[in-house]
């Protein structure tokens, strides 16, 4: 066999794997004493709990009817006054407090809040349960970002109503804008309205890290007050994300512990520089970094259509984590989206429909392009492998298709490829001229290409078009960057022949190899 070239295949930094892989699973191991030691606390706990939440909520609530009496929520809504505010932060926030006291919540202060004029958004991260509430009560009932479907919520949904929610609509095609704009609106209105409380993650993680911030809240330009949120617990009890313990779990749990410890620290407010002001993601970043820097845990590029691509594996029988891929940044750098990966994700599960846990080996790749294991075949398959351990997973697939495999599927490369079967040149490939070169680039002498011949041939005609062909190509681009492959390592032998012991591509290969090879591997940012 000739020899192979040997080159360190070229990654781009910044699409190389996230320091948490998963930030969306919560693992908490219940063992046989911590199960034993929450059902005897339970059975003395959680009724005496119960009956003392009834007894805050048959208060709350009417005290809520009362602030929210002929108060509107739509049209030219004001800013609460005089004896309204004076109840909703006062008494409302004290009834808040009595009712996570109830829970068993032992609530820690840290950092100084300041008002609405020196910081109108509160960022609040990481946000990792339903309990995030009790940072609304500790923050004097801030505004809010709530789903107008909240507000019909029997009880809670006048509790809603007491923060003078920023409304948002799925049925409202113009829901998003009108939100933006009516955040900003608040945030610059010098201190008429409260504070707007923002979870800038969207959705719920396991605190491990923290994920990509949306911009909403960042988008007013104005100062920004960062308040952390942690749950230093021997025992995980409130974590509540897409896999792991349900929410009435995590309730019970919760109420059958002594007491649960929840820290919230409120940083000093950053005002953003002028650049930050013209840019909402790179405002989001900093004040991410900051965050982070603060909790001590890295920062990914997940977000929730991560969640929903996950959703979607479990769908298509895939384990739920294949379909994290962090989606922020490989839908900015390969300008992707999130159609087009839920599209990506059919086909890795076709190819993946065998395999276990979600990853495809080389032999599993072969069998998907009905080609036998082959130096070629190992080739593509090592640029699709970008950590190198033997597998291709949905996010190595992605990228491998968008950035190898499509910039290779040109009509100028297939045009090419169908005038090499094509040997006697007249526009048609027969199954013999089909074999007969995937025999000799192969080197397999028994090669059986009847199946992969019939996939091509739509018409089932007996020969193969250029424009089935091309048709064939657009919808599998693997193939195209096979024979792109195939070109270039043929090139590679022929100029080892004609100068051998003048390549040593194992550290010392000239520059021109390595440029092609860098480009077939690498999109601009």
């Amino acid at each position: 066999m000739p020899p192979q070239r040997v080159f360190d295949l070229p990654r781009q930094q910044s699409l190389l794997l996230p320091a948490v892989i998963n930030p969306f699973i919560q693992d908490t191991k219940l063992t046989k004493s911590t199960i034993i030691k929450c059902v005897l606390l339970g059975i003395i706990l959680v009724p005496i709990r119960g009956i003392l939440l009834s007894l805050v909520l048959m208060v709350t609530w009417p005290v809520s009817v009362i602030i929210t009496f002929k108060h509107p929520l739509k049209g030219a809504v004001e800013p609460m006054t005089g004896w309204r505010r004076f109840m909703c932060q006062r008494v409302m926030a004290a009834l808040g407090r009595t009712y996570y006291f109830c829970m068993g919540f032992r609530v820690v202060v840290k950092g100084k809040q300041v008002g609405s004029s020196e910081a109108p958004i509160l960022a609040v991260a990481p946000h990792s349960t339903f309990f995030d509430g009790i940072v609304c009560i500790v923050a004097g009932l801030p505004s809010t970002v709530s789903r107008v479907e909240n507000l019909a919520t029997p009880i809670f949904g006048r509790f809603v109503r007491c923060l003078q929610p920023v409304l948002v609509s799925r049925k409202d095609p113009d829901s998003r804008k009108n939100t933006i704009q009516e955040i900003e609106s608040r945030a610059k209105s010098g201190g008429r309205w409260p504070q707007v409380l923002i979870f800038p993650e969207g959705t719920c993680t396991n605190r491990s890290c923290l994920i990509t911030f949306k911009q909403g809240a960042f988008i007013p330009g104005v100062p920004v007050q960062p308040v952390l949120i942690r749950y230093p617990n021997k025992l995980d009890t409130v974590t509540w994300t897409w896999q792991g313990f349900g929410s009435w779990t995590l309730l019970l749990l919760t109420l059958s512990q002594l007491y649960t410890t929840v820290e919230i620290e409120f940083l000093p407010p950053h005002t953003p520089t002028e650049e930050e002001k013209k840019s909402p993601i790179l405002l989001a970043s900093r004040v991410r970094d900051i965050m982070a820097q603060a909790l001590g845990v890295p920062v990914t590029d997940h977000t929730y259509e991560d969640c929903r691509l996950m959703i979607s594996a479990g769908e298509l029988t895939l384990p739920m984590e294949a379909g994290l891929v962090e989606f922020t940044k490989v839908s900015r750098k390969l300008n992707l989206k999130w159609d087009n990966l839920r599209k990506e994700l059919e086909g890795f599960a076709t190819m993946a429909s065998s395999c276990k846990g979600g990853r495809i080996t080389i032999d599993e790749f072969a069998r998907f392009l009905k080609l036998p294991v082959n130096p070629v075949l190992e080739e593509l398959f090592a640029l699709f492998d970008r950590n190198g351990d033997g597998t291709i997973d949905f996010r190595e697939y992605v990228i491998g298709v968008t950035i190898l495999c499509r910039p290779a599927n040109t009509e100028d490369v297939l045009r090419m490829a169908f005038q090499l079967f094509d040997t006697d040149e007249d526009e048609k490939i027969t199954r013999e001229e089909f074999t007969a070169l995937l025999r000799s680039t192969l080197g397999v002498s028994d090669l059986n290409m009847v199946k992969l011949f019939k996939e091509i041939d739509a018409d089932g005609s007996g020969f193969i078009t250029f424009t089935e062909f091309q048709a064939f190509a657009m919808t599998h681009p693997e193939y195209a960057k096979l024979f792109t492959t195939y070109l270039e390592l043929q090139r590679y032998q022929a100029i080892q022949q004609a100068r051998p012991g003048d390549l040593q591509l194992s550290g010392q290969t000239g520059s021109g190899d390595k440029q092609e090879d860098s480009a077939s591997d690498k999109k601009d940012d």
